[in-house]
């Protein structure tokens, strides 16, 4: 038993300290840039191509906020604008597929992916779905009536204060990883040594293989499912280097996990913005379990068709 957490501390401590790397720097920049004009010119710079999606020019504030930002970020910037319940609802899908875009899509790259295949499937989920909403959709043009929110802290004066709050921000997310991280390593730890995991990877067994890939991505794809990519980062860095969980296989469950991930949470924040949620989850879920099952298809077809060549000239 001393040995379990012994192991998982030491390997909750590395994790931790290896994202921490990526996400204080990260958001120290980001909270800066938050007190500056260029998310605002950023707006500025997108807001003619928004009726594309279904949305006003001003919906573009929300967007890049939430994309450079986070999730509370875009909700907090939704709430201060009057929109309708079609464009909150269109808001709301791209930032389910595609917020957090620098810290998410950095800890993407620790693991191991490319960052132009996060890019591509975030991104690209977030623009087509909302074209798509907004052709099929033609309801939702009544004002959106927002619900109970927490309200705002009170913004730093000067530019020590913020930079002040930036570093606690900054330390805040890392100690914050570290509360998740550590305990979640300890008792996958505990799940190993007393045999539990390969009981639980039996269970995740059919999902694994419907998705395309192996039993031992498992712990991958349920550690993104239920805590996100930036906090369930460290079971994944620790399944790749324990598990020998292949390229492929974490490819196909990033893609999964970058449609769906944080599926509970990133679903019920939505609540306050007055919008049905079931129909966003739908969404998410089926887009994740398709695009995941074409793109596992398409991978198998290339390796058969390069086997065979391979084959061929051997022969």
């Amino acid at each position: 038993m001393k040995n379990s957490i012994k192991t998982g501390l030491k390997a909750g401590l590395h994790t931790t300290w290896t994202l921490g790397k990526v996400i204080f720097p990260i958001t120290l920049i980001v909270s800066l840039l938050q007190h500056t004009p260029v998310l605002d010119w950023l707006a500025k710079l997108i807001s003619p191509v928004m009726g594309v999606f279904g949305l006003s020019g001003e919906a573009a504030i929300p967007l890049v906020i939430g994309n450079i930002l986070n999730l509370y970020a875009g909700i907090g910037a939704i709430l201060s604008l009057d929109l309708t319940v079609k464009e909150v609802f269109i808001l709301a899908l791209m930032l389910s597929f595609s917020h957090n875009l620098l810290i998410e899509s950095s800890v993407a790259v620790k693991v191991g992916l490319k960052l132009w295949i996060i890019l591509i499937v975030r991104l690209g989920l977030a623009l087509s779905s909302a074209v798509i909403v907004n052709l099929v959709w033609q309801g939702g043009s009544e004002q959106a009536q927002y619900g109970l929110v927490a309200t705002e802290t009170a913004t730093p004066d000067n530019w020590l204060e913020i930079t002040l709050f930036a570093i606690q921000k900054a330390s805040l997310g890392v100690f914050q990883l570290a509360l998740i991280v550590i305990p979640l390593m300890i008792i996958i730890q505990f799940l190993k040594d007393f045999g539990l995991l390969k009981t639980f990877t039996k269970w995740m067994a059919p999902v694994t293989r419907m998705l395309g890939m192996k039993e031992n991505t498992s712990m991958t794809l349920v550690a993104g499912l239920t805590i996100g990519l930036a906090f369930g980062a460290g079971v994944m860095i620790q399944a790749v280097k324990e598990d020998n969980v292949s390229y492929k296989d974490l490819t196909l469950a990033f893609i999964f996990l970058v449609a769906c991930h944080a599926v509970v949470e990133d679903t019920l924040i939505f609540i306050p913005l007055g919008i049905p949620v079931l129909p966003l989850l739908i969404i998410r879920l089926t887009v994740a379990v398709l695009l995941t099952i074409t793109v596992a298809t398409i991978w198998r077809k290339v390796e058969e068709v390069s086997h065979r060549k391979e084959a061929t000239y051997e022969n």
